[in-house]
């Protein structure tokens, strides 16, 4: 079986024993897999990330030193099921599943695992019990989407944001298009997107985004007051007053008229919900120091080096910072049926496919790309040119 692997930092195509399901386990055909921002931080900073995740209380992370197959975004087709499955779904089924491997009591990421090889290979291992049909006849190019629509939904779940706020997005590469994409999926009302590249802020037009915004031109955050965000301290202190002298007139003690509308939601003042989905150092103080009062800030991009902040400006803004990790099962699932349901218009953010051969010509474009977001990697490929994608529609 073909495969790309990874060991000190370099990929290369090689033979691999055809892996042979285990208990609980299921083989799949791979028939796409995306190429993630985390492989090439992986390839880039695999020992550093690797000492971080044990630090973090998973000792079971790739190292430099191991064979390794990447690959934690894809869709395949069921071929067979190991002992103890219960073969609920048939053997030729399409699938996706959630990228994690049962090793005894020891659970491996996909992927990113000396032990457990991910998609960037013609068959692969899953989990039965994370393992889901693809419905509605999804294409595979969009199915293999789900992963990173699953990481997209946890953020905005985690983000707490309403339909009436409006969103920032920062950076639209293939975390920014997905949280576009999903936003605009659940109904969000004003999505402001932000990069400096032209070809990326026209991906997030695509996907959905109302507002682009060049940020070497014009600040994400410069139509605040026409949202009406507050600028400044000086701001939020007249709102205070005006409220309180508003409050003041009514024929009730002013704390009590505060109380209630504090418990109806009307107290609070209106602020915009930021997605950092840069991951470089200084883009989260940029954000903080650029920001309205009270913005909430979730980041989700992954910066593998070490950043600074200046705590007082958060503090002075009263800004709520909140990071994110992952998705849960549910989320994967949710993820997947609503690119089925077609209500997610992620196609865009796909801008070509690879073959095994091409996969680490693939990673040299996107470390400098600006104009490539998702590259998608097809194991059955005989050739490894980067070919651009003919987009099939988001839904059925």
């Amino acid at each position: 079986m073909r495969a790309v692997v990874c060991r000190d930092g370099r990929l290369a195509v090689r033979e691999r024993p055809e892996p042979e399901p285990g208990e609980g386990q299921v083989l799949i055909a791979v028939e796409r897999c995306g190429i993630c921002g985390s492989d090439l931080h992986a390839l880039a900073h695999c020992d550093h990330w690797q000492k971080l995740m044990v630090r973090t209380g998973y000792p079971h992370f790739m190292r430099s030193d191991q064979d390794v197959v990447f690959g934690h975004e894809f869709c395949g087709t069921l071929l067979d099921h190991g002992p103890g499955c219960r073969r609920k779904v048939k053997t030729g089924t399409r699938v996706v599943a959630v990228p994690v491997l049962k090793r005894g009591e020891a659970i491996d990421m996909l992927g990113f695992s000396g032990r457990s090889a991910g998609a960037y290979a013609e068959r692969m291992l899953v989990q039965e019990s994370v393992m889901f049909p693809v419905p509605g006849g999804l294409p595979a190019d969009i199915a293999a989407l789900s992963e990173p629509m699953a990481v997209a939904l946890h953020a905005i779940r985690r983000s707490e944001i309403r339909k009436k706020d409006v969103a920032v997005v920062i950076g639209c590469g293939p975390v920014g298009l997905a949280v576009v994409s999903i936003l605009k999926a659940i109904g969000v009302r004003t999505v402001v997107a932000s990069n400096s590249s032209p070809v990326r802020r026209e991906l997030a037009r695509q996907c959905g985004a109302d507002i682009l915004v060049d940020p070497s031109q014009e600040s994400p955050f410069a139509r605040a007051r026409q949202f009406g965000h507050l600028k400044g301290l000086g701001e939020a202190f007249g709102m205070a007053f005006e409220a309180l002298d508003r409050l003041d007139r009514l024929p009730v003690p002013w704390w009590h008229a505060w109380r209630m509308a504090e418990k109806l939601g009307a107290a609070a003042p209106k602020r915009p919900v930021v997605f950092e989905c840069v991951g470089l150092p200084g883009v989260i103080e940029t954000i903080i120091e650029g920001a309205p009062m009270f913005s909430r800030f979730v980041v989700v991009g992954v910066c593998m080096a070490t950043d600074r902040v200046e705590p007082a400006m958060a503090i002075n803004k009263e800004i709520d910072l909140r990071f994110v990790f992952g998705y849960t099962p549910l989320e994967y699932r949710d993820a997947l049926h609503l690119l089925a349901d077609g209500r997610v218009a992620c196609a865009p953010m796909i801008t070509g496919s690879v073959g095994l051969d091409g996969v680490a010509a693939a990673f040299g474009l996107l470390a400098g790309s600006k104009s490539h977001a998702k590259i998608l990697i097809d194991p059955q490929a005989a050739s490894g040119e980067l070919r651009p994608l003919e987009r099939p529609p988001a839904g059925r």
